[in-house]
């Protein structure tokens, strides 16, 4: 893993995918075991468009029948977040009633967390469990649960494996770090 450039910032490796598939398999295991008996079809609620690359290796994963549904919800602007969440686009499908595993790229603030356990008991929601590839344990201080966590991190700009920097470097595999040593 080399360094990369995006726009006017560099980044560092960080998180090899190797890491990130170790905790995928993890995380998949304890939803295989609280779902295995479901009778219901859960939704797998993806949060566009970070957790694209999450939901698609979390679901190779998982071993009893869903329904994904996208999601899109946007809080930031350049590399800090604004503290609003606004809904962009869905959800793609009707969750009244429907129990609902939400797929999150990241979370620190907890706003988009906070803002979803809201819109979940607005339309009729039967449950909602929140799943993250990663947490900001530092910064994360809302009430609301966070049922299965891949890695905890501390607080850094990060981009790769989904997640962005101003709409790029999403499509890495591996995770990097700003590198402020280079601003």
């Amino acid at each position: 893993m080399e360094k990369i450039k995006l726009f006017d910032k560099c980044f560092r490796p960080y998180i090899p995918y190797e890491r990130l598939s170790e905790a995928i398999d993890r995380v998949a295991a304890q939803i295989n075991a609280d779902f295995k008996d479901a009778d219901d079809v859960p939704v797998l609620l993806c949060i566009l468009n970070g957790s694209v690359m999450f939901t698609s290796e979390l679901m190779k994963r998982l071993e009893f029948p869903l329904e994904l549904v996208s999601m899109k919800l946007t809080s930031y602007s350049g590399t800090v977040s604004t503290g609003d969440v606004h809904r962009v686009l869905g959800p793609t499908a009707d969750l009244r009633g429907r129990r609902v595993i939400v797929v999150e790229d990241i979370v620190d603030t907890g706003n988009t967390i906070v803002a979803l356990r809201d819109y979940m008991k607005e339309v009729g929601a039967r449950g909602m469990k929140i799943c993250t590839m990663l947490l900001k344990p530092d910064i994360y201080k809302k009430d609301v649960q966070l049922d299965y966590v891949g890695l905890e991190i501390p607080p850094a700009f990060i981009v790769g494996f989904g997640l962005d920097y101003n709409g790029i470097g999403r499509n890495s595999k591996d995770i990097y770090v700003l590198d402020e040593s280079a601003e």
